[in-house]
């Protein structure tokens, strides 16, 4: 027999049921709301298509160590050279088409045979301005297969054969014709490398 203490509980427990599932629908979509929003603040994939700067943690890049930060849907090569390897690009200007970069594609704010604002961080697009191809790094000096002693270290083509130095300056003899672009580029602080935004607007 149904007592109403027994309705009672029964409905108590339909109701703790129906807050329970309500509070756990709406905490859903609560995180289904913020969850956009909060991805919002970062570029879209179609901002980064179209030029949105890219930011990138360059604390950790060892001495040597090339990474590869993508703008604009194109690889950007940034490297972390060593006091050998700057020493090194100023022994091998015979060697280059354009030592001084005069026809390269480079921010007004770039110059010099490092083609870099700070001498140890070099940028630059990893693009073979032959045809596009992705030149692959190779710091070893010497290298017999890429010219012995006028290979200084620096970024081969294996499309074409296009080689460039660790300047991003291209070796003559090779079909690619200019040196490697250098993007727009700051930095916020010590380690914030901003690719996309010219430094004098940083």
């Amino acid at each position: 027999m149904t007592t109403a203490s027994t309705i009672d509980d029964a409905s108590a427990e339909r109701r703790r049921f129906l807050i329970g599932a309500t509070s756990a629908v709406g905490a859903a979509g609560v995180v289904g709301i913020a969850v956009p929003f909060l991805g919002s603040w970062n570029p879209s994939a179609k901002a980064k298509a179209a030029g949105a700067p890219v930011k990138a943690d360059i604390s950790k890049i060892e001495p040597g160590q090339m990474v590869v930060v993508e703008w604009r849907g194109k690889p950007v090569y940034v490297v972390h050279r060593t006091p050998e390897m700057l020493e090194r690009l100023s022994t091998i200007d015979g060697y280059l088409k354009d030592p001084q970069s005069a026809t390269a594609i480079q921010p007004e704010y770039i110059s010099g045979i490092e083609r870099s604002i700070r001498p140890e961080l070099m940028v630059m697009e990893g693009l073979c301005t032959h045809l596009g191809c992705a030149p692959k790094y190779r710091p070893d000096v010497g290298a017999a297969d890429l010219g012995g002693e006028a290979w200084a270290g620096g970024f081969f083509c294996p499309c074409h054969g296009s080689k460039f130095d660790l300047a991003g300056r291209v070796y003559s003899g090779v079909p690619a014709s200019t040196n490697l672009v250098i993007p727009p580029y700051s930095f916020e602080g010590d380690k914030i490398l901003v690719i996309g935004v010219d430094t004098e607007a940083a």
